[in-house]
């Protein structure tokens, strides 16, 4: 999903900075996929760290 993101943003922004036109609005749209990328990794980083408290709990 960030990868997607990350290269629609680039996609959308070379346009700006070469001076040619710009892409449709649908493209500034796709480069919000870079943000529900890290969205994504970090509530896989949290639900990691819950799993590994209930785990050290259970084993004490």
């Amino acid at each position: 999903m960030f990868i997607i993101g990350a290269v629609a943003t680039v996609v959308t922004v070379a346009p700006l900075l070469l001076g040619s036109t710009p892409f449709p609005t649908y493209m500034f749209g796709l480069s919000m996929l870079m943000g529900v990328g890290f969205l994504i990794a970090g509530a896989g980083v949290f639900r990691s760290i819950a799993a590994g408290r209930r785990q050290a709990r259970a084993g004490q």
